[in-house]
């Protein structure tokens, strides 16, 4: 077999990496901002999920934007200005979004954060428009897909390491910072660190800008246009918007206030009866009296929060409604005629974008929950000072299967394959430990996580790099993590929940490859599309945050359960959607 004379451009692929860690790191570090904020701000657990909302929708109205601009000019915006430009332009928006977190921390503004996030993950949108095809263009495209999965190994890194240094921000090297104390704490080290991001965020783009061996990347794609699927694009978001207005809305009405006041009265009086045993509460005439006005504040406070619950909750269902039957809706309508549709006209495509949606939400929600879950008593009763390991441990496990996923893209024998497959996801694991380890975090609770690992490592033996079984078999993994966390409580339950990452952690490239197999010239577009159902990140989570004010924190995992399930659904649907289509998805590598 000839040796491929086109050289990989290393400088440049190495100078491109950074921004694959950037995404990782402030991604996994929202999993320990959202717990603080809540705590500091005085949140309940659908407000403080606003953090993803925030930053996943900023990656679909980006996409979306650069799809329309695209439709309507018929000239593809990113190929236009180069890979090189466009990534620039993302990091410098990016460090915008860094100054807008200044301003709001240092007016201590929940919502000003919120906008400084959206701005950080509009230029994350441009540069993942961008890096993933530069990153193939900067060599052999044979050997393209090594080079997206070294980007893909930094930035697990950078979801490893993110929640440790977010951490270290908030709380300094104190390993338990009490909620009351978390109110009292100064955000003068959160100045710091978005300083220290937003400054990255600009030496990065000097890199790419002064760098002579960073070529332009300008390519000349034509773009298909597809007006309806434009239109059912903009329907949605502008359905969206009216799903999510009235919950938005419903935490200033008149009724919300009243709420507000009465569970502060409620808390005061359950902190003042703390000063009695529970001898005294029986017998004591002052305790008597808080008692009864804590069980009428009780009483008054359960309809007026049920009412407002359920009604937010009816809402964000709605929102969920308008993504998957609009998506329905493309295939419904492209049956009867496929022009303007595009890559929408294709089931695998649409399915997929729901999958992609749901996968995101899925991995997001579980992590971005996991704070909360882990103050309950029976599952450890943690401080948010304390959870930065399971996070770490959450996030890093994407990067073990990450890792294990990488080694069947190089060239090695069957049996050096087996060896490595064994040995690459213990050595992450390591890594794992060893970061914890440096930045002072005790992991004790987590040793025994690698029980966990090997189930992943059968997994893979089982699923043998085929993208349909590949998805199936780790779907079942997530459905039964997910169904072991529910069932369970305490380091079971924890586990379980934790392998939600490993579970996630390779089902990425499997549902784009079966997405786009037989699009043909719509390939790119589908890609485009996949990318905006990043959405589902900023969706999923607080709905789970909402169903959580409602049921509780555990039992609102079963929105997790009912991701991997569609997940499941997918894997098997594809098969027989390319079946008849003639395509073999057996055939295709992962």
């Amino acid at each position: 077999m000839a040796t491929s004379t086109i050289k990989t451009n290393y400088p440049a692929l190495y100078t491109l990496v950074v921004v694959f860690f950037f995404w990782g790191f402030i991604a996994a570090g929202n999993s320990i901002f959202i717990p603080f904020c809540k705590s500091y701000f005085s949140l309940d657990q659908f407000q403080s999920q606003l953090v993803d909302f925030a930053f996943y929708t900023a990656y679909y109205l980006g996409a979306l934007l650069l799809f329309a601009f695209g439709n309507s000019s018929n000239k593809d915006l990113v190929s236009s200005w180069g890979y090189k430009k466009s990534i620039i332009y993302g990091l410098l928006f990016s460090a915008l979004g860094a100054g807008a977190m200044i301003v709001a921390v240092e007016a201590n503004l929940y919502i000003g954060m919120l906008v400084g996030l959206f701005i950080v993950a509009l230029g994350f949108s441009l540069q993942q428009t961008a890096a993933n095809p530069f990153a193939i263009s900067l060599g052999d495209p044979i050997t393209g897909a090594d080079r997206v999965n070294l980007g893909g190994g930094i930035n697990s890194f950078g979801t490893t390491i993110g929640p440790l240094i977010i951490a270290f921000a908030l709380f300094g090297s104190t390993k338990m910072v009490t909620e009351e104390q978390i109110k009292l704490l100064s955000l003068n080290k959160v100045v710091l660190l978005y300083v220290c991001v937003g400054v990255l965020f600009l030496i990065a783009a000097a890199m790419f800008y002064f760098s002579k061996k960073v070529p332009d990347g300008k390519v000349i794609e034509p773009v298909e246009k597809s007006n309806k699927a434009l239109i059912l694009l903009l329907i949605m978001t502008l359905f969206l918007g009216v799903c999510f207005a009235p919950v938005f809305n419903s935490y200033r009405t008149q009724e919300a206030q009243q709420l507000e006041t009465f569970q502060n009265e409620y808390q005061v009086i359950v902190n003042q009866l703390k000063q009695y045993t529970a001898e005294e509460q029986q017998s004591d005439l002052m305790a008597q009296v808080l008692v009864e006005n804590r069980n009428n504040l009780s009483v008054e406070i359960k309809p007026l929060k049920d009412k407002l619950e359920f009604s937010r909750m009816y809402w964000l269902i709605g929102a969920l409604a308008v993504v998957v039957l609009g998506l329905l809706s493309a295939l419904f309508f492209s049956k009867k005629n496929t022009n303007g549709w595009g890559a929408m006209q294709y089931p695998q495509l649409v399915l997929g974008m729901i999958a992609i949606f749901l996968y995101v939400g899925v991995e997001v929600g579980v992590g971005s929950n996991l704070g909360e879950l882990l103050t309950l008593p029976d599952f450890g009763g943690l401080a948010s000072s304390e959870i930065a390991p399971y996070i770490s441990m959450y996030w890093g496990s994407l990067m073990i299967g990450r890792w294990a996923g990488a080694i069947s893209v190089f060239k090695l024998s069957d049996a050096k394959k087996q060896l490595l497959m064994f040995v690459v996801p213990l050595i992450a694991l390591a890594v794992i430990y060893l970061v914890n380890f440096i930045a002072g975090q005790n992991m004790s609770n987590l040793y025994y996580y690698v029980i966990c690992v090997l189930l992943q490592i059968v997994a893979f033996k089982v699923s043998k790099n085929k993208p349909v079984k590949t998805l199936l078999v780790f779907a079942v993994f997530g459905l039964l993590a997910m169904f072991v966390g529910l069932s369970t409580t305490g380091t079971v339950a924890i586990y379980a929940f934790l392998s939600g990452g490993l579970a996630c952690s390779i089902m990425w490239p499997a549902i784009f490859n079966l997405s786009l197999l037989g699009l043909g010239k719509y390939t790119s577009q589908g890609s485009a599309f996949l990318v905006m159902m990043i959405l589902g990140g900023g969706i999923i989570p607080p709905i789970q945050g909402k169903l959580s004010d409602i049921i509780g924190i555990h039992q609102s995992y079963i929105i997790s359960f009912i991701c991997f399930a569609y997940l499941l659904f997918f894997a098997i649907a594809v098969k027989k959607i390319l079946k008849k289509q003639n395509i073999n998805a057996d055939e295709v590598a992962d």
